[in-house]
């Protein structure tokens, strides 16, 4: 039997979940839940790294304390964002996140430099406004005093696992989200470094998923009660570990990871960097075991969270449960909205901009919850049906089903309304994909596994999914007709 100790953090949440391999099976525990919420200073939004580092301690010392004695520490969290060190090592403030504002219009000013095509010729990556590339050039563009001090760039795990065990590194997978990465070669593209005005020194040394980084500092057992646990890279973009979750016993699949964000894709050999490609926007993300996550970034859950967190600031509290329940109540296509407007990235009022988006599409307006609820269900859906179409005419393979993991893969009303989109079974599940693929990928560190294919043998054995099969397709084929034309498709 072994324990291992996963860091599932995402743009919301955290957790610790220690998870046990045993006679070829996988089982996990919670061990603690806390928030990750930006925070918002003067106008610009950061992460708390210091508070995940503290959770981070919290759990290790819990684990002391409980007599658990995990054999390995994996982490992994959203892509991105990084950290940035002055030459003693030491972090240089709050990192920024993803969604501040100051990396809008980024990507003209950058293009005069580096033109778009070149730079999707060069990483396969696609273009949003907070890719790191966009996030490095803003603050070199606004003479930040972090970067002009900057000695070394970490990734948020990598920074994570730095803070655990005084190594630096750049984990392939997390380092693959940033718009700086060939994915033909593994290698940074200094080139565009360069053309943000930083230098290529800033990151580590390139390691594959399943790396050994260290152990625990000294500092940090003592605080703690801990031992020298040995702390993994494991897949360190959270997207990147729940592929490696997914109980498909062969390669006809597309995935959906479904959560804040949704992110849809098939697994590949090699990247797909193309004409067509490009004119979608398709990205190439690196995976496990040389594998590409060629795949499309769809706003998720986002939309509903944001206007869950408006209705309990009027004492209306609802739980997903509860407002799925209602949404199953509503007019069926009242309202449909293209969920990756930029209008819905980071609003003021998401249900204002949901509003104000179905007045400009000359639709009827949600007011009431379960009409909002409904209205994102529906639109996700659809907008996930968009997505497999185009994804069925780059894979070389038949994609015979659609295997959605994280927590939307509980959501068993936009589960079923997907798969009457795509009009392929979904399969759902399991719930705890990333934090399966962490824990996994320690595993495979430590010789306990010795494959993808046998990680994912694990999982099948270990996981109980559900499958949705598609119903009603006229009605959504119609309906998938009308989204198009609403998102001038």
């Amino acid at each position: 039997m072994n324990t291992f100790l996963a860091f599932d953090l995402g743009a919301t949440s955290g957790r610790s979940i220690v998870g046990t391999l045993d006679n070829g099976t996988i089982s996990l525990t919670e061990l603690t839940r806390f928030p990750n919420t930006m925070l918002r200073l003067r106008g610009k939004y950061y992460w708390n790294i210091f508070g995940l580092y503290a959770e981070m301690k919290k759990a290790i010392a819990l684990c002391a304390k409980d007599d658990i004695h995990p054999d390995a520490i994996g982490i992994d969290t959203w892509g991105v964002d990084f950290v940035l060190l002055d030459a003693q090592g030491d972090i240089l403030g709050l990192p920024r996140a993803y969604r501040d504002p100051h990396t809008q219009g980024m990507q003209p000013r950058f293009f005069e430099r580096f033109s778009a095509i070149a730079v999707y010729e060069k990483t396969g990556i696609q273009f949003m406004d907070f890719n790191s590339l966009f996030q490095l050039f803003a603050l070199k563009r606004a003479q930040s005093p972090q970067l002009e001090a900057a000695a070394s760039l970490l990734f948020m795990p990598d920074a994570l696992t730095y803070m655990l065990t005084g190594k630096k590194v750049c984990e392939y997978t997390i380092a693959s989200t940033s718009q700086l990465l060939n994915p033909r070669t593994g290698k940074i593209v200094h080139g565009l470094l360069a053309a943000a005005g930083v230098s290529p020194t800033l990151i580590a040394g390139m390691v594959q998923p399943g790396t050994v980084v260290g152990t625990l500092t000294d500092e940090i057992m003592n605080e703690t009660g801990a031992g020298k646990i040995p702390v993994i890279a494991v897949a360190g973009h959270d997207t990147a570990s729940a592929i490696a979750a997914v109980p498909a016993a062969d390669e006809r699949f597309a995935y959906l990871s479904s959560g804040t964000w949704s992110l849809m894709g098939i697994e590949t050999k090699a990247p797909i960097i193309n004409d067509s490609s490009f004119a979608l926007n398709y990205t190439n993300e690196g995976g496990v075991e040389g594998t590409t996550r060629f795949l499309k970034n769809i706003t998720g859950m986002w939309l509903l969270e944001e206007c869950r967190r408006e209705w309990e600031k009027t004492d209306m509290s609802y739980s997903y449960t509860e407002l799925t329940a209602m949404a199953n109540t509503a007019t069926a296509f009242q309202s449909l909205i293209d969920p990756n407007h930029p209008s819905f990235a980071n609003p003021q009022s998401m249900t204002a901009a949901i509003v104000d988006y179905c007045n400009r599409t000359a639709q009827p307006a949600p007011a009431a919850p379960a009409e909002f609820a409904r209205c994102i269900f529906e639109s996700l859906a659809l907008a996930y049906k968009y997505t497999l179409e185009n994804l069925k005419t780059f894979a070389t393979f038949n994609i015979e089903k659609l295997h959605v993991i994280g927590g939307g893969s509980q959501n068993t009303l936009l589960n079923q309304f997907t798969a009457n989109a795509v009009n392929i079974p979904v399969v759902a599940g399991p719930a705890e994909a990333t934090a399966i693929g962490n824990i996994m990928m320690q595993a495979k560190a430590l010789g306990v596994v010795k494959s993808l294919d046998e990680m994912r043998e694990i999982i099948r054995a270990s996981v109980n999914p559900v499958t949705y099969i598609p119903q009603h397709a006229d009605v959504w084929e119609t309906a998938y007709r009308r989204f198009l034309t609403i998102l001038d498709l």
